[in-house]
């Protein structure tokens, strides 16, 4: 396997939320802080509050998903927050790219076979067998995975909910780029493929879309670590900021409300920065295979 490690991608963004809150007060868990991880590093982040509140952040060990905690004073609540990340990506050309037998797979990656509350995977075995079960095992079968999907359900904005499932998702044939991702993780996982649910944002989608808003993208373990798949085909993966990891949209919703709490849509703006002189280029579509989180590369499997 070869792997080639491509210029750096540095974004600029900035994420406003608003939320009324009744007169008990309310909690809130926000996960809008991009992951510290080993190939994404934060830099020059700020956090302001128009309340006076004592926010508390929390890492996940395993993903470098970022909590914060915060206890809202009756009223208008306003969250604020800017960052400048560096990506680093790694490149492979996808036919060297093979799948990992599950008696091979680090016991990290086991969950993400597992179903999950969006993602019943264990419904799908069928359809996932007929579909792509004599195809090649690697990277190309994932690809065809995506493009199956895309195939399969249209971007419609407001045509589904919190609760759409992937099952829901396939009998409807439209959703936005959450019912992408679950979708295409239950397939994943019904062929005993790990695949997790991460979230962003969508850096380069085309405006007629909407806009700016949070993304759902894919990663899928395969021979060396977990590759970016973005079946929604609405933005530029070079782009994406990670946010949240987890099994499905359940575990990293990006605001969690308990008590009287009402919010506005979240406003977001982000620009990519180029920076010759220092190594940082501008996101590009690539047609090869991508990963942000490699690990020691295994054998590839027949």
């Amino acid at each position: 396997m070869t792997l080639v490690d491509l210029p750096m991608i540095r974004i600029q963004h900035h994420i406003a939320l608003q939320y009324q809150i009744g007169p008990q007060g309310a909690d809130l868990i926000l996960n809008i802080h991009a992951a510290q991880t080993p190939h994404q590093t934060v830099r020059d982040e700020q956090v302001q509050f128009n309340q006076q509140v004592d926010a508390q952040m929390h890492t996940d060990a395993a993903t470098g998903t970022r909590f914060m905690r915060l206890r809202a004073l009756p009223g208008l609540l306003q969250v604020q927050h800017r960052a400048t990340v560096d990506v680093r990506h790694t490149q492979v050309s996808p036919d060297q790219v093979g799948e990992v037998p599950v008696a091979e797979l680090p016991f990290d990656t086991l969950p993400y076979l597992n179903p999950s509350r969006y993602c019943q995977s264990d419904q799908f075995t069928q359809l996932a067998m007929t579909q792509f079960g004599a195809m090649p095992r690697g990277h190309v079968r994932v690809q065809a995975i995506t493009e199956w999907v895309r195939r399969q359900v249209r971007f419609t904005p407001n045509t589904s909910t919190s609760n759409t499932s992937a099952i829901e998702t396939l009998r409807s044939g439209r959703g936005v780029c959450r019912d992408f991702a679950h979708l295409m993780i239950a397939m994943c996982r019904a062929l005993c493929i790990p695949a997790r649910f991460t979230t962003g944002t969508d850096w380069g989608a085309d405006p007629a879309l909407g806009p700016p808003d949070f993304h759902a993208y894919v990663e899928v373990y395969l021979n060396g670590g977990w590759y970016i798949f973005d079946p929604s085909g609405t933005a530029i993966p070079m782009g994406f900021i990670r946010i949240g990891t987890g099994r499905d949209a359940a575990d990293v919703p990006f605001a969690s409300l308990y008590g009287d709490a009402r919010g506005n849509a979240p406003v977001i703006h982000s620009q990519a920065v180029a920076d010759v002189d220092a190594g940082v280029g501008l996101p590009w579509r690539n047609p090869n295979a991508l990963s942000t989180d490699m690990r020691h590369p295994v054998q590839k499997k027949a």
